[in-house]
C-alpha cells in the first residue's frame, strides 16, 4: 500500500509557479487514505482545503495553522504517528474532510460507522491484548441531578475513576440531557465532573467486551449525550478541570460555553489505539477550532493545557473557579 502520510515542506514548494505548488491540482474534497502534512516556518497562502495538519514556526499563528517550535521536527513526529497507526489515522482525516460537509447528527453517523469499523481491525484488537484494564468499579448513581431554580446540574460522580464513562454513565447522561432538552423552563444546564477530573474517558473495563460492531454503532448513534447537549448547547456550560480526555473533552465540545480550570489537560488518544473519537469528537471538536487543529491534536496525542485551549478555541474561559 502507498504511505499513509505525504509531507509538503511549504519553504521550498512555495517558489514553485501557482499551477505546480502543492495541492493546486487536488479536488476540494480529497478521498484518498494519505494525511496529507504541509510545514513552514512562517504561514504561507495555500489552499488549506488540500492539507489535514498545517504546522509553521511563528507563535501563535492564525487558524488552521499550529504553532511548534520547529516544524520540521514536528512533522517527522506526526509522520511516525501516522505510520504506527496508519489505518485510524487516515480513516481520522477523512471523516474529518466528509465532516464539512454534514449536519451534526449526520457527522455522530460518519464518526460512529468508522469507529465500529476500527473496532473490528489488527490494530485495535493489538492494543486490546497489550493493555491491562483492570476490573470493573461501577457506581450506583453515575449522574448525579440538582435542580434550583432554572438551573440544572450535571455531574458525572465516579471519581474514583476520573469520572470514566462506562455504559451505565452514558445511560444516565443521556436520561439527564434527554430531561434538560424536553424541560425549556430549565435556562441553564451546567456539566460538571467530581472528584480530581472532569472525565478521564472511556472506562478501559469495558473497551472491547461487545463482540458485535455494527450493533455497537447502533447503540451509540441511538444513546448519544453528545447529539442530546448539542440539542441543548445554547443553555449549557461545561466545567472543566484535571483530566480531560477522550469523551471527556469529546463531549464538553458540544456546550455552548466551556469553561476551564487552571490545572486542566486536553487529549484525544484514540489514534494510538488504532481507533478515532468515539463520543463526537470528530463533530464537536473542528466546530471550535477547525478540522486541521482537530486532527492534529488526535494525530500526535499531545496534551493541551488550558491556556493553549484557550488560545485556540477550545475553551471560551480559563478561571480558577470553573
Amino acid at each position: 500500500m502507498d504511505t499513509p502520510w505525504e509531507l509538503v515542506d511549504l519553504d521550498s514548494d512555495f517558489s514553485r509557479a501557482p499551477q505546480d505548488r502543492p495541492g493546486s491540482g487536488r479536488t476540494p474534497f480529497d478521498t484518498r487514505p494519505r494525511v496529507v502534512i504541509g510545514c513552514a516556518a512562517r504561514p504561507v497562502a495555500v489552499p488549506a482545503e488540500a492539507y489535514d495538519v498545517l504546522l509553521t514556526g511563528v507563535k501563535d499563528a492564525p487558524r488552521p495553522w499550529v504553532s511548534c517550535a520547529d516544524p520540521r521536527e514536528s512533522a517527522d513526529r506526526l509522520c511516525d504517528s501516522v505510520t504506527a497507526s496508519p489505518d485510524a489515522a487516515t480513516a481520522l482525516v477523512q471523516v474529518l474532510r466528509l465532516g464539512r460537509n454534514l449536519a451534526i447528527p449526520e457527522r455522530l453517523v460518519a464518526e460512529s460507522l468508522t469507529y465500529s469499523a476500527l473496532q473490528g481491525g489488527t490494530a485495535f484488537r493489538h492494543w486490546l491484548a497489550s493493555t491491562p484494564h483492570g476490573t470493573a468499579r461501577p457506581a450506583e448513581r453515575p449522574v448525579r441531578l440538582a435542580r434550583e431554580g432554572d438551573r440544572l446540574t450535571i455531574t458525572l460522580d465516579r471519581p474514583w475513576v476520573r469520572n470514566a464513562v462506562d455504559a451505565a454513565t452514558r445511560d444516565a447522561l443521556c436520561e439527564a440531557l434527554t430531561v434538560a432538552v424536553a424541560d425549556t423552563s430549565v435556562a441553564r444546564i451546567h456539566l460538571r465532573g467530581s472528584g480530581p477530573a472532569f472525565c478521564s474517558g472511556g472506562d478501559l473495563t469495558e473497551f472491547g467486551t461487545s463482540d458485535d460492531p455494527a450493533r455497537a454503532h447502533r447503540v451509540r448513534v441511538e444513546r448519544s449525550p453528545a447529539a442530546l447537549l448539542a440539542r441543548c448547547a445554547g443553555r449549557a456550560t461545561a466545567h472543566l478541570h484535571g483530566a480531560c480526555v477522550g469523551a471527556g473533552i469529546e463531549l464538553a465540545s458540544f456546550a455552548g460555553r466551556i469553561v476551564a480550570a487552571p490545572d486542566t489537560r486536553i487529549q484525544l488518544p484514540e489514534v494510538a489505539m488504532g481507533l478515532v473519537p468515539g463520543a463526537g469528537g470528530t463533530a464537536g471538536i473542528p466546530r471550535r477550532i477547525g478540522r486541521h487543529r482537530t486532527a492534529h491534536l488526535a494525530l500526535s496525542g499531545m496534551e493541551l493545557t488550558a491556556r493553549e485551549a484557550w488560545s485556540w478555541g477550545l475553551v471560551d474561559e480559563v478561571t480558577p473557579s470553573a
